[in-house]
């Protein structure tokens, strides 16, 4: 039965799980750089990519283990794991399956890509109706505004058409009212708690997702696989006891992050690049971000694995 079948996949889990921290337990702390031979990190790598992820993205953080008895002896007490958190997921994995990918033939070349989705309607706010179209994610909550966005700049009240009039002969009248802003405009989405820890056996960044639906309730497994990509959900993609917070997540399976990271290595060398240890953090989060490509995680820093990007 399902049930039994459910049964035996997670005794055969917490088996899986018991093995590898006996192995993890004697596997010896990596101390010397093989970054560029074979992907890996040592602690003091993980440390410092880890900084430069923070320094790069605020978003991201270090944070200590909840319980002292878990913190990794070979990593500063204060920086045992990454994270990030309310990170939005806007649309579902069967949603990107579902937008069809069109062609466009002009004067018999194949020049552009189009998603076989109607056009978002206009906002009321520009006239049209309907409901608002839908902002980019990245730059609803990732990125920072840009010189483009609506944003009031405290040097604009410089100027003397927006000071303050303080001479009763000019002073107006009319009064700014504060409101709250509509709730019917704001889009509620499912959020993800991202966490990434250090892995002793396997000597590589590992990613954890702890997910909220848009009542902010904790999302059930079968959810967290809607937003996973298929080839990996419920393979590489497993639930486990998170290392420091001792609550399950979901989390994607090191054993083949060494090789993807030697890859992308390769290819960066390849094209005349130098890879930077400090930057392998990024490297690590963009091939993440196609295991779980509705999870719109920061890492906006620039890292191209070709010489003509």
């Amino acid at each position: 039965s399902p049930a039994h079948t459910r049964k035996n996949n997670k005794k055969k889990g917490w088996n899986m799980q018991y093995v590898k921290k006996v192995a993890e337990y004697f596997t010896p702390v990596l101390s010397s750089t093989q970054y560029l031979e074979k992907g890996v990190l040592t602690p003091e790598e993980f440390v410092a990519a880890g900084d430069q992820l923070c320094y790069k993205c605020p978003a991201w953080s270090w944070a200590r283990s909840s319980d002292p008895s878990k913190s990794q002896p070979f990593l500063p007490p204060e920086k045992q794991y990454l994270i990030t958190r309310n990170v939005p997921s806007v649309r579902r994995k069967a949603d990107l399956l579902a937008a069809v990918k069109r062609e466009v033939m002009v004067e018999d070349e194949w020049i552009n890509t189009e998603m076989e989705e109607s056009e978002p309607a206009q906002s009321s706010s520009d006239g049209g109706e309907g409901t608002p179209s839908m902002p980019d994610i990245q730059k609803l909550s990732l990125q920072k505004p840009t010189a483009e966005d609506d944003v009031p700049d405290m040097s604009d009240f410089s100027d003397a058409n927006n000071m303050i009039e303080s001479d009763p002969a000019t002073l107006d009248t009319t009064y700014i009212v504060r409101t709250e802003p509509d709730d019917s405009n704001i889009v509620h989405t499912r959020t993800y708690d991202v966490t990434i820890t250090y892995d002793k056996y396997y000597q590589v960044p590992r990613i954890w997702l702890f997910g909220y639906d848009e009542q902010r309730q904790p999302l059930t497994p079968d959810q967290v696989f809607e937003d996973v990509s298929q080839d990996h959900a419920r393979k590489t993609v497993t639930f486990e006891t998170h290392p420091h917070l001792g609550i399950s997540a979901a989390s994607i399976h090191p054993c083949k992050h060494s090789n993807a990271m030697k890859n992308m290595i390769d290819t960066m060398i390849d094209n005349d690049l130098t890879p930077n240890v400090e930057q392998s953090m990024f490297l690590f989060l963009k091939f993440i971000s196609c295991l779980i490509p509705t999870v719109q995680y920061d890492f906006t820093m620039e890292v191209s694995t070709s010489s003509s990007n």
